[in-house]
Parts: structure tokens; C-alpha cells; sequence
């Protein structure tokens, strides 16, 4: 396509998009109403955050795509008004009714505004809120005037119960709460409540609750200050009852019941351990919390639903614990298709879970799976198809299995341990291979602090290689002229013993991933200790075989920034490092670094992009050549509602591999301190999304736009010299790419 139709295309699809998007929806609105065609809300006080107000605006205008287009206005606005019409009906449907600006609403509006800025301390704010009309549109503009914040000049307590007085100032308590200085807000004020009722409903205090605690300001004083007492008012049973002390409440008895006053089909041990709630202790809201957090965690249980009763003439409670369990045993069949390279194929796995193995919660799961894939085109070869056979079970029990731990630890610890076996036989026409692998692992996590854990003990792979072709020896693997180290390495028998360790973050805005292994270490060790032989590469093997020894560490960072309701952008970090070191000079394959494809830099495939400069010459075995010990992501992507299901992206990535050493199968791979950032490859694209809340199919469509493999100036800089052919890449995948 040469440059002039590429110009005319890009001013038609240009011209298309402004009349969609400017198309007159003045049709559907009644003679002397508005659309309300732009919003917008300022301050004559730059320290003022009105983001953090805009949610008070109760009318906003109608949505926009990527916050610039009226699309979905538009698409209305092509409906007629004939509705008997099939295609007026859906145009209506599929797209956005003209918002009315409504006067009462504005009205409202400033007043939710004004009262929001006093709960921030700006006791006289006001909000002024102009219009401007052209034609059948008008625009409204909210301008803020907070004035002067208020803080707090002091602080006093009428704490009417002397014994809640006595309890806190034992513990110190108000050495942490509200100080002379801080600025006068609601959200401080409520804050210190909160901190008031849960201290005292996690000591006793059961019927306790924030409506006991109120608040005097004195707003007479010069240069905006308060003069504020706190009041703890004294316990009124309801609202006819007398004045007296607040109670407190201890736990005389703990009982479980299952749903239908059945037996609970778990172990009493069991119960009593997920069971915050102790007999002969004082009432806490913080182990109610904490024992439904617990029985949240065992899949035996369905739901969990916990009452006091009072017992009459005394201040004890009794605990009733009612639970629903799910049922035991579960089996599910799921069929796939696979096309890989267009070789055609079919899966299916057969699943058996066990909720409850030993009336613990325990997890048992053994999946079972085959693929057939029929392969064709590949001379030399006898048997052109492709096989697989997998098996994998896991038992996971809900609590750490480990010697050497108290009690009361693993009470306070949310944690899993998991036992994990799978053996995977494959059967190619080039090679067979079968892999055996076996691990242990915790994971925990500490939901107040949105971090979660997990803990690798042991982990050993075991590949066996017990055939290979005659054919594919003779022409990769011992052929001299295209003898491929990495590819040699990863078709021998090897042992990986590792360990690792990992950590997350998660705050819905920020998530954040770190992890690292290492393997072999052990191994190393045992081998000086008990002389373990070698094979003819100089590496210690156990039982002949050589195993991997090896360090690696990951770093993920994705942050997201809300613009609007329908609109945020995602930005991306992912950067990863492994050395292979002592008994390796190569990482196992399944252990190195690629990328493209639809998590990655999406103008490439997968395994399409480096290490470095280099680029492929035979697309049969660069799948090997095209991995790396380092990577380095970094996207950055607008997301926003398109209609119904559908939500749309734009997104730009830049990223690559390299390796840490230089290996002639991969010129120009090799990380260089002062050239990487020459080799970052870019790309850009659009993206369609079926958002169904559970789960999102996603549509990616990437452009090259800098290839680090091509040293002219018309390759190198795609996006300067587009062809399609050459820089397009389609990508389809379940789930967000980060």
C-alpha cells in the first residue's frame, strides 16, 4: 500500500470518526431542556484536590471512549425515532441517551460540594455554579471557594463512664488518637470514633457502639481554630432505659451446628482451631472477624454464621457457630481444540476434587489429561503426531503442616500447605521426553495488610529423555555446522532442586510481586561431601544425571489511575534476572526468559522478540535461540467502557531479553550496559475486551513500532515505515495482561 492511499484511508476513517462522533442527538431533546454537554468543577485554592470532590457532582455528561469521543452518544443519536424499527431500537439500545441537564440536580449538587468541603475543615466554603448555553447544549462549570481550613486548638474529654475512663488511660490510649494542631475533619473525627469502639468491642465491651461517642466544637475562637470535646456518653439498654455503667461480656460456651441440625462433617479439632472464640475469655469483635475469616478459608464450608445469646441475669455470652459445608466430592470434564502452527488437535482433562478428605478441609484434587495433535510437514520422520499424557494431584491442608511450630502461631497464621505430584509423558515425532516433578509449599497471607506470601520448601523436576530421533540428531543436535548449545542442554536428562520464595502486595490501585529461587545449592553441597561423579562437560550428576544450579529474582509493579467511572489507565513494570552459575553454564529452558506475545510487547508473537539485536533465521528451533536470562517490560495502557460487555484499550509496550552471557547461537544477545536501551523494542495497538466480571476475553492487535533487530532505518523504525505484513500481530487470551 503506498503512502498515498495510506493517506487517503487515514482522512476517510478520520472524517467518519468526527461526523459519528458530532452527530446531532438535538433531535431527542424536548423544546426548553439542555443536553449537558461538558462539566466541569475548578478552585480558586490550587491545595484543594478536586478529584477527590468530583464524585459529589451528581450529573455528569454522557461517557466518552478513551475520554475523548461521544461514542456511544452517537450512536444514539443515528437511531430514529420510529421505535417499531428494528434498527432504531438497537441503535438505542447499544448506545447512550442525551443526559438533560436538570436544574434540581445542579442545585444538589452544590450543596453535596459545599458540605463535602466542611467535612474537609473549610467551615465556610460555598460553591458558585455558572452555565453557558449554545443552542440546545450548555455547558456547567462548579467553582469551588474553600477559604480558610480549621484545625483543632484543643482537645478535651467528658468521659461519663469511670470505668471506660480507667481502662483507657491505663492503656495509654489517648496518646494516639486526636492532637492539638491537625486539621478539624469529619473524617478525623469519625476515624477517632472508630479507633474508641474497636479498642473497646475488642475488650469486653459487647454492646458497645459509635453512637456513645459525640463531639462539641466551640468555632468562636480567632484564626479558624476549634476548641473540641469529646463526650463517651453511659450505657442506655434502649432508649427508655436508665443510665448505667457500659458491660462487658465474657464467653461462656462455644457450640457448633451445622445447618440442618446435623452433624458438621469436620473434626471438632478442626472447628476449635478455625475458632478465635475462646470459652472463659472476654468478648472481641477482632476474633469474631477473624474466626469467620477462617471458616471463609476451608472450601469444606459454604458459609459460616455466628450469634451470641445472652444468658439471662449475668454478663456471659453464648457463641453459636452455624455451618453450611459444600458437598465432599466434585468431578468435572473439560474438552479443548488446540491449533499450534496449524496442525490441528483435541484435549480433555477429567478433574476429581475432594473438599474434605480427612473431615479437615483437606484438599484433595488429581487431575487427569490427554492431548492428541496430528503434525504434518515434517520430512524424516515416522510417526507424524503428537501426544501427551499428564497426570497431577495436589493435597493442600488449610493451616501450616511443619514440625517445630507453637500452637498459638499457627492459630494466628492464615496459611496452606500443599503437597504437590505430576508426572507428563510426551511423545513428538523428534523426540520423546517425561517429566516427573514433586513439591512442598506454604502460603499464607496478612489480609489487614494486603500482603500474601508464599513459600516454596522443595521443588524437584526430574526430565527424562528416554528417545530422540535419529533425524532430529543428525540435523540440530550433532550437526556441527548448526550445533546449538541451548538447544543440546535442554534435550539431555537433567535434575532441578530449588527453593523459593514470594511476595505480594495488593491494594486494588497498586499491586506489587517479587520472587526468588534459587537451585542446585543443596545439591552442590552434598556433591563435595559424598564426591558425586561427573559427566563429560565437567558437571556433578546424581545417578548419573546432571542437575541445574541457578539463582533468579522477579519484580512486577503495576499501578492503576482512575481518570473517570468509565476510564483509567493501567501503567506496567516487569523486570526479571537469573544466573546460572557452578554446575550450569545454560538455564533450563522452562527457567528462561521471552518476549511478545499477549502479555508482553504485543507487536511481536510469543518468543518472537530477541535476546538483544539478534534475530531468528529458522523458525523450527529459534524458539530455543529466542529466550534469555534477563527481561524487562514496560507497558503502559488506557482502558475504557465501551457498551454492554465490551471495554476497549489503547496501549503502547517497550521491552526485551538479553542473555548474561555471549553464546554464538545468540549474536548480539548479550546485555550490555551501555547499549540495552538501543534494543528496547516498542510496539503499540488497540485492544477489545468481553468483560463478563468473572472473566475477560481479550482482543489485542499490535504494531511494531521499533525493532531492535534491524539496523536499517526503514525496518528498525516501523512505525515510520509501516507494512502490515511484516509488523502486525494479533493476539487472543483470557484475562487483563496485568
Amino acid at each position: 500500500m503506498n503512502g498515498n492511499m495510506k493517506g487517503i484511508l487515514l482522512s476517510l476513517l478520520t472524517s467518519i470518526l468526527l461526523m459519528l462522533t458530532s452527530c446531532s442527538a438535538t433531535k431527542f431533546v424536548p423544546e426548553g431542556e439542555h443536553i449537558l454537554s461538558k462539566v466541569e468543577i475548578t478552585t480558586d485554592d490550587k491545595s484543594l484536590d478536586i478529584s477527590t470532590l468530583e464524585p459529589y457532582i451528581r450529573q455528569k455528561g454522557n461517557s466518552k471512549w478513551f475520554s475523548l469521543f461521544k461514542i456511544p452518544l452517537a450512536t444514539y443519536s443515528l437511531a430514529g425515532r420510529d421505535t417499531s424499527k428494528w434498527v432504531n431500537r438497537t441503535l438505542q439500545r447499544i448506545g447512550e441517551e442525551p443526559v438533560l441537564f436538570d436544574t434540581l440536580q445542579a442545585r444538589l449538587s452544590c450543596e453535596d460540594l459545599r458540605t463535602a468541603m466542611q467535612n474537609l475543615g473549610y467551615i465556610k466554603a460555598r460553591v458558585d455554579l455558572t452555565t453557558k448555553t449554545r443552542g440546545k447544549k450548555l455547558q456547567v462549570r462548579y467553582k469551588l471557594h474553600p477559604g480558610s481550613p480549621y484545625t483543632i486548638a484543643s482537645i478535651a474529654y467528658d468521659i461519663q463512664d469511670p470505668q471506660v475512663e480507667r481502662f483507657l488511660e491505663e492503656n495509654d490510649f489517648w496518646s494516639n488518637g486526636l492532637k492539638a494542631g491537625i486539621p478539624f475533619t469529619i473524617n478525623q473525627l469519625d476515624t477517632e470514633r472508630k479507633r474508641i469502639t474497636t479498642f473497646l468491642m475488642n475488650n469486653g465491651y459487647y454492646r458497645f457502639h459509635k453512637d456513645y461517642i459525640q463531639y462539641t466544637a466551640d468555632s468562636t475562637l480567632t484564626n479558624q481554630q476549634i476548641a473540641l470535646t469529646l463526650h463517651l456518653l453511659k450505657y442506655k439498654a434502649n432508649s427508655q432505659g436508665e443510665e448505667t455503667l457500659h458491660p462487658t461480656y465474657s464467653i461462656r460456651k462455644v457450640n457448633w451446628r451445622s445447618n440442618n441440625d446435623e452433624r458438621v462433617h469436620l473434626r471438632k479439632k478442626v472447628l476449635a482451631f478455625n475458632t478465635a472464640i475462646e470459652e472463659n475469655k472476654l468478648f472481641s469483635s477482632a476474633d469474631l472477624q477473624k474466626t469467620y475469616n477462617n471458616f471463609a478459608r476451608l472450601q469444606a464450608v459454604k458459609y459460616t454464621n455466628i450469634r451470641f445469646q445472652e444468658v439471662p441475669d449475668s454478663q456471659l455470652l453464648d457463641c453459636n457457630i452455624q455451618i453450611s459445608t459444600n458437598k465432599p466430592s466434585t468431578i468435572s470434564f473439560q474438552p479443548e481444540g488446540t491449533n499450534t502452527a496449524g496442525n490441528l488437535g483435541a484435549a480433555a482433562s477429567l478433574t476429581y476434587e475432594n473438599r474434605n478428605l480427612f473431615h479437615g478441609s483437606e484438599v484433595l484434587s488429581i487431575q487427569l489429561r490427554g492431548a492428541f495433535e496430528a503434525i504434518t510437514g515434517l520430512d524424516g520422520y515416522q510417526n507424524e503426531d503428537y501426544e501427551e499424557y499428564s497426570m497431577e494431584t495436589k493435597l493442600m491442608f488449610p493451616r501450616f503442616v511443619a514440625p517445630l511450630l507453637s500452637r498459638s502461631f499457627r492459630k494466628r497464621s492464615t496459611a496452606t500447605s500443599e503437597l504437590a505430584i505430576s508426572y507428563n509423558l510426551q511423545n513428538r515425532p523428534e523426540f520423546h521426553r517425561r517429566i516427573f516433578s514433586t513439591a512442598w509449599r506454604y502460603r499464607w497471607s496478612e489480609l489487614h495488610q494486603r500482603l500474601s506470601y508464599r513459600f516454596d520448601l522443595l521443588d524437584l523436576n526430574y526430565v527424562y529423555m528416554p528417545w530422540i530421533s535419529e533425524t532430529f540428531k543428525k540435523e540440530y543436535l550433532d550437526n556441527e555446522n548448526s550445533r546449538n548449545a541451548i538447544l543440546r542442554y535442554n534435550y539431555e536428562d537433567l535434575f532441578i532442586v530449588k527453593i523459593g520464595f514470594a511476595v505480594a502486595y495488593n491494594d486494588g490501585r497498586n499491586a506489587l510481586r517479587a520472587n526468588i529461587e534459587t537451585a542446585g545449592n543443596t545439591l552442590k553441597g552434598l556433591s563435595k561431601t559424598f564426591n558425586f561423579g561427573k559427566n563429560s562437560y565437567g558437571q556433578h550428576t546424581l545417578f548419573n544425571i546432571a542437575y541445574a544450579q541457578y539463582a533468579k529474582f522477579d519484580f512486577e509493579y503495576t499501578r492503576l489511575v482512575r481518570l473517570d467511572a468509565d476510564n483509567q489507565i493501567a501503567l506496567h513494570a516487569d523486570m526479571g534476572i537469573a544466573y546460572p552459575y557452578g554446575n550450569s553454564k545454560i538455564l533450563p529452558f522452562e527457567k528462561r526468559y521471552f518476549s511478545g506475545g499477549a502479555n508482553s510487547v504485543r507487536g511481536w508473537s510469543v518468543r518472537g522478540l530477541g535476546p538483544g539485536k539478534f534475530k531468528g533465521t529458522d523458525g523450527r528451533i529459534d524458539f530455543i535461540n529466542q529466550t534469555g536470562d534477563m527481561k524487562l517490560d514496560l507497558n503502559i495502557e488506557y482502558r475504557t467502557v465501551l457498551f454492554w460487555k465490551f471495554n476497549g484499550a489503547a496501549f503502547i509496550d517497550a521491552g526485551n531479553i538479553w542473555t548474561m552471557r555471549e553464546y554464538a547461537e545468540q549474536p548480539g544477545g548479550e546485555f550490555r550496559i551501555n547499549k540495552f536501551y538501543q534494543q528496547l523494542a516498542a510496539a503499540y495497538g488497540l485492544g477489545l475486551r468481553l468483560n463478563f466480571d468473572y472473566f475477560v476475553i481479550r482482543f489485542d492487535a499490535g504494531m511494531k513500532a521499533i525493532d531492535p533487530a534491524y539496523s536499517t532505518q526503514q525496518e528498525h523504525y516501523a512505525f515510520l515505515h509501516h507494512k502490515f505484513s511484516r509488523d502486525f500481530t494479533f493476539h487472543f487470551a483470557v484475562g487483563l495482561p496485568f
